[in-house]
């Protein structure tokens, strides 16, 4: 098994490991948004290193919508390439933790669906859309049967 590498961000660093040290009951919002977040835990497609990201909840029935948002920025997160080399996963929501598997949607009537859902959990969504040129990716993250 790789080694958890904790991000260099350190707000990220420190809430995932609050919302892990807690065993799910603290560090459950972004910030001072006060809106739900879960923790992806992938392998990074470089380093192969175990990485621990907080990320938007935002779920369609019992799949996880995933934007790479990157807050509008030119490119793409580190996530995101991780997420593509290897798709297999892990979200910690709350206190239960899933096996789940990640695709991109590329299909543009279930991406505009996802893409729905996710700007109504999280508004600042669009307006990241709307300040980069980049189409901003979204995958979707389904349990492992």
């Amino acid at each position: 098994m790789s080694e958890y590498v904790p991000s260099t961000r350190q707000w990220v660093a420190e809430q995932v490991e609050l919302y892990e040290g807690s065993g799910g009951t603290a560090g459950l919002t972004l910030r001072d948004t006060g809106l739900p977040v879960i923790i992806v835990t992938n392998r990074g497609w470089k380093t192969g290193a175990i990485r621990k990201t907080p990320l938007m909840r935002v779920a369609d029935g019992s799949n996880y919508i995933l934007v790479a948002s990157q807050g509008g920025a030119p490119k793409h997160p580190h996530w995101y390439y991780n997420l593509k080399a290897d798709p297999n996963v892990e979200i910690r929501d709350k206190t239960e933790v899933f096996a789940m598997r990640v695709r991109e949607v590329v299909d543009s009537v279930e991406r505009e669906r996802l893409w729905a859902i996710a700007v109504k959990a999280f508004p600042p969504y669009q307006d990241y859309q709307n300040k980069t040129d980049r189409t901003i990716p979204i995958l979707i993250a389904e349990p492992v049967a």
